[in-house]
């Protein structure tokens, strides 16, 4: 694991009073929920990117591409 840093997180009272009478390990709890919210993020991240990429793809004529590596196996 890589170092920490302390993320400081203003909650009313009463709910901090409740979770602890629940036994809810709040620390837990924020520290998945961030956890949870960057994975999300960087996937969407990610499904933008390929996005992208596959418009590019979309433009690249496959038979051209067979062809052309056939005709250079053949070369060899």
């Amino acid at each position: 694991m890589g170092t920490y840093v302390t993320v400081s997180v203003k909650v009313r009272r009463d709910l901090v009073e409740r979770a602890r009478a629940l036994g809810v390990n709040v620390a837990e709890v924020v520290r998945r929920a961030v956890e949870e919210e960057v994975k999300r993020r960087e996937l969407e991240l990610i499904r933008r990117r390929l996005e992208n990429v596959k418009d590019f793809l979309d433009l690249i004529d496959i038979d051209r591409v067979v062809k052309s590596v056939r005709e250079d196996r053949e070369g060899r």
